[in-house]
Parts: C-alpha cells; structure tokens; sequence
C-alpha cells in the first residue's frame, strides 16, 4: 500500500534559504471553544480484553471542533487531544531516543497520513485525515514553536532510526497505529491493545488539547511544531495520572 511521499526533506532543502514568516491557519475560535478546554483525563485497563481506553473530557463537545483546510501541506493545521506518557520510544516500536512518547489524537483535513487505516469506511485510504485517528510521537523542546514542543525530527539517510511499519514515512518519529478513537458528547477515546505496547499497563499520562502545523517552507521552524496549546489536564503538564 502506498505512504506518503511528500519529498519533505528535498522541500526543506530547497527551501533552507528562504526568509519567510511564518503564518498560522489556527482558527481564531479554537481559543475559546469549550470542546479542546479539558476537565479530566483517564486511562483504564481492561485484563479481559488485554485493551487500555484512554480518555480524555471537555466541557464541550470533544472532536466537534475541526481545523480549517489550507489548500496544501505547507502550513497544514493539525488539532490534537494529546496524551504525554511516561513510556520508552521502544514500547512503541521506535527506536531508542530521548523525548516524550505522546499518543496524540488529529483530525488536518489538507493530507492523509494513515496509509493502512480507512477511518471513514469507504474503501478509500488517502481520504480521511479529518476523521480523529490516533499517532504515536516523540516530542521534543522547541523554543523555536510557542507551544514549546515539536516532533522529533530525523534525517532520513540515518539507518539507525527505526519506526514502526505502520508509520506514514515521514522523517519524524511518527506512527499511525490504527487504534480505534471514538467521540461522544464531551469524550474522546482510544482504545490500545496492550501488546501494541509491549504489555505496559502502569505507565502515567497527562491530557492537552493543542494546535500543531506542519512547516516545509520556513527553514528555522520544525516539520510539526505545537503553536497552541488551549488546556492541559494536570495543569502543569507534570504527567501526575495513571492507568488504573
């Protein structure tokens, strides 16, 4: 099945010299919308099932708001429900390196970066990015971002890299797992089987909403960096839940 082919390097090559500012396609009501403000974030496990849900709780409706399309990759929005862990990049099927391993649940409507999954059921696999779909990722501090954290990026000539064969084959430390996400009301779910984490039911967690764009024309800004963030479950992002 095909991936993604978005010669992302060769753009940021040819690119590298360009002075450009960057512009933000982050609509103005995501600042106040009731549904990325979070009351709660939880995580249970299931020994029946071997399955873990995570959820996370606004006082909106979770999911309704929905990103507008830019028309291209350059300066594509990315809105994400996101759980930071505590887990190893190789609980993952990463490689091992430093950051924070995130299950960040999007919806960008302007590209398709689950090649394997058909969110929308309706035999067409490059048609539903808009649909909330699960990512594994490694973030990293960004002081180049005003959310302060990017996707940890990667050349793509390293061979010491390992990403999960599910990923989208992007140079970043992204997977697209293909867990089930599931909104209702003021919830959002994703449902984990355990050996997709090799069987790592005690882990902690936290809960954001943010704004991420992806970037292939500005050459001092990340692939995908978070420009926003509207709540965070803890507060202080200091990972203080876990699993029960």
């Amino acid at each position: 099945m095909k991936r993604i082919t978005l010669s992302l390097m060769s753009l940021l090559l040819i690119t590298s010299m360009v002075q450009a500012q960057l512009k933000l396609n982050e609509p103005a009501s995501f600042k106040t919308s009731p549904d990325l403000k979070i009351t709660s974030a939880s995580g249970s496990y299931n020994a029946d099932l071997a399955q873990i849900v995570m959820e996370i709780r606004v006082k909106g409706r979770a999911g309704r708001s929905l990103p507008t399309k830019a028309g291209q990759l350059d300066g594509a929005p990315v809105l994400g429900y996101v759980f930071p862990t505590n887990l190893k990049a190789t609980d993952v099927g990463f490689s091992a390196t430093e950051g924070i391993v995130a299950l960040a649940l999007t919806s960008h409507p302007d590209f398709d970066d689950t090649p394997m999954w058909d969110e929308n059921g309706d035999r067409d696999f490059a048609n539903d990015g808009i649909i909330w779909h699960p990512h594994w990722v490694v973030l990293q501090s960004d002081d180049r971002v005003p959310g302060g954290l990017s996707v940890k990026q990667f050349n793509p000539e390293d061979k010491s890299v390992t990403l999960p064969p599910t990923n989208p084959g992007m140079p970043m430390y992204m997977d697209s797992p293909g867990f089930p996400v599931i909104t209702r009301s003021g919830s959002i779910k994703v449902v984990v089987p355990a050996y997709r984490i090799g069987n790592k039911t005690d882990f902690k967690f936290d809960g954001v909403a943010a704004y991420m764009q992806v970037n292939t024309s500005v050459a001092d800004k990340p692939l995908l960096g978070v420009y926003n963030v509207y709540s965070v479950a803890s507060g202080d992002l200091s990972l203080p839940y876990s699993v029960k």
